[in-house]
């Protein structure tokens, strides 16, 4: 199963405030945890939401918003993308997070199977192709 683990904003992550080497330390070192135990496929810090957009669809229409954000609650500071057999483990791994004043989200990605016959052989076939072909693209 795969779990996105998704690093809540604050106040300091949108104001651009960037890690110390302490925090930077300690989340290496967890991160290289979750790589040796095999679980960590992914981890990415984002920039605050200032330097992003969001477009809006509706009705026909593509509107762009750019940032900042308002809502810091609802903002993405970063995230990690987990391999685990289950989300009990996926939350025993959170809990050895270096984090002190954050709120964390552990939501699990969809699999082709969860998608029943909807996902037909052909679908099936293009979604495996994608997949392999981002993954080349990828490799040195």
């Amino acid at each position: 199963m795969r779990f996105m683990v998704i690093v809540k904003a604050n106040k300091d992550s949108e104001a651009g405030v960037l890690p110390d080497a302490k925090i930077l330390t300690e989340m290496g070192k967890f991160n290289e945890e979750l790589v040796k135990a095999g679980v960590m496929l992914a981890a990415e810090g984002l920039h605050a939401s200032s330097k992003g957009a969001r477009v809006k669809f509706g009705k026909g229409k593509r509107t762009v918003i750019d940032g900042p954000f308002a809502e810091t609650k609802e903002l993405i500071a970063g995230f990690w993308l987990w391999q685990v057999k289950s989300k009990e483990e996926a939350i025993e791994w959170l809990k050895r997070a270096p984090f002190d004043q954050t709120d964390v989200e552990i939501r699990q990605v969809f699999e082709a199977e969860d998608f029943g016959p909807a996902l037909t052989p052909e679908l099936r076939e293009q979604e495996e192709r994608l997949r392999a072909q981002a993954a080349a693209k990828k490799s040195p």
